[in-house]
């Protein structure tokens, strides 16, 4: 299958098939029409010398510098080289090719005055396998994220390096085992490429859809721990949602009920409590709040993915440009930086059931810490000391970096998103909260095995998955290892997919 990409209607599903799955993709043919209409005019106004920035002038505090004919299409060289100054190790490849798809889609409206071979460069290097070699950090989110977005311009002038074949090569070396023809930069061609939010959109982008995924496995996670405490099922009836308002709470109620569906919980056979404590009586209304924080994020990602982050930004029809801010990463960074800080919420919701698990005094009967042989076993004890390593590092990148602006540029650039930090901790955050999911896993399926009673049709699916992975703690063991195991079985959404087959989406 081949993504049609014209500009309009991307979303994040799209990004996450080219970047990972490798769907190929094809300019769309009216897109291309745009390209060359608005290409014309900008030579037609660099041949009357009209002054327009990044194109015939330098950029920040230079712009007002106008550049001479000789000096144009060299500036596009030097301001790649000048940007390339990212640090640190190589950005995963999905994330670079992610934004290289991000960028080829705000070219493909026809505002950005790039020569469309640019354009029809990116997309054969998406077709091919050749992805630039980008450091992790260097972008502060605003004029574009510069850095990383210059290390994929290099291989416009065939510099740079790029990972072909599963190895690191030379950039020219890479276009030329691919069969890509090196196009050159020309006046207006590097701004063209590195002058978006496209980086941080397109990181944010497989965050939410990996967070979309982990959410609905703490409800899966949630259910099994409910009915290990013999929880009062009565705060899960929809009706109690719906009666506030709130849609993700109302899919969460929902989502749980399914999984417990078929079991002598959800019957009523199992005698509860009239009032459980807060972490097992407000899951929906807290899974809830993360899901419609998603939800709108999501909204934002997927504007930024089809609009025009740009400058100047180049109106063929009216024959002018203009030059403004529409590459700041604000409005990608702030609903981010919530985001990122409701899957922390939930992960601290997760560790609270894990300790009722564990605490005797609060467990509807289960032993002390899951342990058979209290005194000379530990059972669990130690694994809540992992989770709770893990939270206290989410608190800590959950501090929101939308805020955290540093001028750059002598003053010319004084205010920026830092939106790329908001989307590098994103994915720290999440990777912690495999982690914490995976041990209320751990520990939810083996209270289970203390019990005697049918559960849920989901739960009961799930449990037999983590079954296949991790046993039954019988005697004490180094953890570590089914800490790891359970983390890489949230990752992969083994349980999701498993537990899906048998009652279907769960939401």
């Amino acid at each position: 299958m081949t993504l049609l990409v014209k500009g309009s209607g991307l979303t994040i599903e799209d990004v996450v098939n080219v970047a990972r799955r490798h769907e190929k993709v094809s300019l769309d043919s009216d897109a291309l029409k745009r390209m060359n209409k608005c290409r014309a005019m900008v030579e037609k106004k660099i041949d009357a010398r009209e002054i327009m920035y990044g194109v015939n002038t330098g950029i920040g505090e230079f712009s007002e510098m106008v550049l001479d004919d000789d000096q144009v299409r060299d500036f596009q060289k030097y301001l790649i080289y000048n940007h390339a100054a990212g640090i640190g190790e190589a950005m995963p490849l999905d994330h670079v090719r992610a934004a290289m798809l991000g960028r080829i889609n705000v070219h493909a409206h026809g505002n950005s005055g790039v020569r469309p071979i640019i354009t029809q460069t990116l997309v054969e290097m998406l077709n091919k396998g050749v992805t630039p070699y980008v450091c992790e950090k260097g972008s502060v989110g605003a004029s574009g994220d510069l850095a990383p977005m210059s290390q994929i311009a290099l291989l416009m002038l065939g510099e740079g390096k790029a990972f072909y074949q599963n190895e690191l090569v030379e950039g020219k070396e890479a276009m030329d085992k691919a069969g890509i023809e090196i196009p050159g930069l020309e006046a207006r061609d590097g701004l063209a490429v590195i002058n978006g939010s496209n980086v941080l959109t397109a990181m944010s982008a497989l965050f939410l859809f990996d967070a979309s995924n982990w959410l609905k496995q703490a409800e899966i996670a949630a259910a099994m721990s409910l009915e290990a405490l013999k929880a009062n099922m009565g705060p899960y009836t929809a009706k109690l949602h719906e009666v506030r308002g709130f849609a993700g709470a109302v899919r969460s109620a929902k989502a749980i009920g399914k999984l417990i569906k078929g079991g002598d919980l959800k019957s009523g056979k199992i005698k509860h409590k009239v009032q459980d404590a807060y972490s097992m009586r407000s899951t929906p209304q807290v899974i809830g709040t993360a899901h419609d924080a998603l939800a709108y994020a999501r909204s934002q990602v997927e504007i930024e993915l089809n609009g025009v982050g740009d400058n100047p930004i180049f109106f063929p029809d009216e024959n002018i440009q203009l030059s403004g801010a529409n590459f700041q990463g604000s409005p990608i960074a702030l609903p981010m930086d919530m985001a990122g800080t409701a899957i922390t919420m939930v992960s601290v919701l997760s560790e609270r059931r894990m300790n009722r698990l564990n605490n005797p005094a609060l467990s509807a009967g289960l032993p002390a810490f899951l342990t058979k042989g209290a005194g000379m076993f530990s059972g669990m004890m130690l694994s809540q000391y992992t989770a709770d390593m893990l939270i206290v590092e989410q608190r800590i990148l959950s501090a929101p970096a939308s805020i955290q602006s540093i001028p750059a540029a002598a003053d010319q650039e004084d205010f920026v998103s830092m939106g790329m930090n908001t989307a590098l901790k994103n994915f720290q955050i999440l990777d912690n909260a495999y982690g914490i999911l995976g041990i209320e896993y751990m520990a939810a399926a083996q209270a289970l095995d203390f019990r005697d009673y049918q559960f849920g049709t989901g739960v009961q699916k799930a449990h037999e998955i983590i079954r296949k992975h991790v046993e039954f703690l019988d005697v004490d063991r180094p953890l570590y290892k089914d800490h790891n195991t359970m983390k890489k079985l949230i990752k992969s959404c083994e349980i999701l997919d498993e537990v899906e087959k048998i009652i279907g989406n769960i939401g």
